[in-house]
């Protein structure tokens, strides 16, 4: 029976791999680069009868004959093919969200990774450029009403693959490339296109409550409804919020009803602690080198070999948040860096957005943020993944988002309750506190935004209140967070759910083992890859 699944488990990772060419490039799958995906209703269609029959044989195996692990691995290809045919045939993004035609990433992901030479990397950039103008046109037939917001955030970054394509495609393959000009001009008919579509573009961004609520259910692979989930988060802000009092009063050593404590708090530490487009990349280089001497000293989790760089953000990324983990894709074959890639501003902002972005993001809040991006959070927990996926190659193509960013959110709190001080003063324990902790309720805020802006008719005014005053973000901050909301859906809630289960997991492991270190617990917990948490459950034993 083990070979039977192993065959079967080997088609459905082809097949899909080979639907979803870019995001294969991504995950280190070179198989399909001179490829782009097949987005027409034909291609859907088909795409849903192979994935159905794969379904049918994976339902035909005797999971008893397997090991857990491999039960596991069967639950992950399961769940990954439900998933697919639900894209295919419920939500069907392709037919009213024009950012999924944005052949951009397919042509970043060959040039930022030196996964193989440059010119065999160029060769796929210049085979996929000839396919955009059919590409776009397919687009052109399959796009019915979407939503304005899509539309409008659609042209932005077809822009912006229209500027790689003239910029550096355009200096490594000539610009009498036919390949460079025919998807230059492919693309320029796009934006025209779109704009034309502006003023029709009518369609509710929101998905109603029957079709988010099933989303939800692929998106968290969990049995969690839409209610219990905004039950259980509006519980965990109101317990945020006074933990956040307590830490204020603790800051400033003032009464727990002292007048707008906890933004006088936050405040003093964003002003205590600038940050600004000079010294971002040095304040993150130094925290991490603060981190890792921490972990050091302080055993909470075995620590991998692992390059990691500190890098400028390329400048198509920046504006959203200022550091993210850009790690190797879980199915490359060669060691590659790890990147922790540090965004000086855009250089189209005012100097008061500028201002803004750098309090929300002051020189405390990049430790908090450091600890999550890097270590122990995603460089840490992914360069462990690493390790456990070399024994299962399922594992690696399923790896859940629920896991991956609960455990980063688990980082945070693990290292301030176990005595980091992002500087040699005290008190500044207390800053990364109250910053933790404002994280905390943005997380949780997310989680509160995305249902009720599927299932609810929350309005942006009511949004912003919520995040500005209850989560204390930045206006700026919010308004982005507000149109994310608006335009994805299920992947907000991935860190608070993912929060509660690692540190539930956490927390059941040290009863069950009282005597084990928090490094015992903790390597155990990654020693299995990134599996969605009732996976790993199953895989603990639990």
């Amino acid at each position: 029976m083990k070979k039977v699944f192993d065959g079967i488990a080997s088609n459905v990772m082809t097949a899909m791999l080979r639907s979803e060419p870019i995001r294969a490039t991504a995950m280190g799958e070179h198989s399909f680069d001179h490829l782009l995906p097949d987005y027409t209703a034909a291609g859907r269609e088909l795409l849903a009868l192979e994935l159905g029959d794969y379904l049918t044989d994976l339902d035909a195996v005797d999971d008893l004959e397997l090991t857990i692990e491999d039960q596991v691995d069967l639950e992950i290809l399961r769940s990954a093919i439900t998933r697919t045919l639900f894209e295919l045939r419920e939500v069907k993004s392709v037919t009213w969200n024009p950012m999924v035609w944005n052949p951009g990433n397919g042509l970043h992901s060959l040039l930022s990774r030196e996964f193989a030479p440059m010119t065999e990397r160029l060769e796929s950039a210049r085979a996929r450029l000839a396919k955009i103008p059919g590409f776009l046109q397919n687009a052109k037939s399959e796009l019915g009403n979407m939503p304005k917001i899509h539309v409008e955030t659609a042209i932005g970054q077809i822009q912006g693959t229209l500027h790689l394509v003239q910029g550096t495609l355009t200096e490594h393959l000539g610009e009498n490339s036919p390949e460079i000009r025919g998807a230059g001009a492919a693309l320029i008919s796009f934006i025209d296109w779109l704009t034309e579509q502006l003023p029709a573009a009518t369609r509710d961004p929101r998905l109603g409550t029957h079709l988010y609520s099933a989303l939800l259910w692929h998106a968290l692979d969990d049995d969690t409804q839409a209610g219990e989930l905004l039950a259980q988060a509006n519980t965990h802000l109101l317990q945020t919020e006074q933990a956040l009092i307590e830490a204020a009063a603790a800051y400033f050593n003032e009464p727990l009803d002292a007048v707008d404590l906890v933004a006088r708090a936050l405040d003093d530490v964003a002003t205590k602690f600038p940050v600004t487009n000079a010294d971002v990349l040095t304040q993150v280089s130094d925290s991490l080198a603060r981190t890792i001497s921490f972990l050091e000293s302080v055993p909470l989790v075995s620590l991998p070999v692992t390059d990691v760089q500190v890098i400028e953000m390329p400048e198509i990324h920046r504006g959203v948040a200022v550091a993210y983990c850009d790690s190797p894709g879980p199915l490359e074959t060669i060691e590659l860096p790890t990147f922790v890639a540090v965004s000086p501003t855009p250089l189209d902002w005012s100097t008061e957005r500028i201002e803004s972005f750098y309090r929300e993001y002051n020189g405390v809040q990049l430790h908090d943020l450091t600890i999550h991006e890097a270590f122990p959070g995603h460089v840490l927990q992914l360069a462990h993944s690493r390790v456990a996926e070399k024994a299962t190659r399922v594992r690696a193509f399923g790896r859940s988002s629920v896991f991956i960013e609960g455990w980063a959110v688990y980082a945070e709190e693990l290292m301030i309750n176990s005595g980091f001080l992002p500087t040699d003063d005290e008190k500044s324990a207390l800053g990364l506190r109250l910053q933790q902790l404002k994280m905390q309720a943005r997380m949780t805020i997310n989680a509160i935004l995305d249902v009720r802006v599927h299932t609810d008719t929350i309005d942006e005014h009511e949004a912003l209140d919520l995040m500005m005053r209850r989560g204390f973000q930045e206006e700026g901050e919010a308004v982005g967070k507000w149109r994310r909301a608006l335009l994805t859906a299920g992947q907000l809630p991935t860190y608070f759910v993912g929060y509660l289960a690692v540190r539930e997991i956490a927390a059941d492991l040290r009863i069950l083992h009282p005597t084990w270190t928090n490094s015992e617990v903790h390597d155990l917990m990654l020693k299995f890859g990134s599996p969605a948490p009732r996976h790993l459950r199953a895989l603990l034993g639990l």
